[in-house]
């Protein structure tokens, strides 16, 4: 059997931690931030971790990744 494929697209978004956790950039960042306080621009410059279910898919999608557990 081939190896699989890894989703470049997938990837590019999200991050594999080393316990296995999948954590992505939280959204609303790019543009309209002059409107915000210091503290919503800091609370939205952190990661975020999936949902249970979204990161099982994440990690279906990057066998590469996932097989580091």
């Amino acid at each position: 059997m081939p190896k699989l494929k890894t989703r470049k697209a997938a990837a590019k978004r999200v991050k594999v931690t080393g316990t296995g956790k999948v954590t992505k950039r939280k959204a609303g960042q790019n543009h309209y931030n002059r409107k915000e306080t210091g503290r919503e621009g800091m609370e939205k410059k952190g990661d975020v971790r999936l949902f249970k279910a979204d990161e099982q898919n994440m990690l279906r999608a990057l066998p590469s990744k996932s097989s580091r557990r």
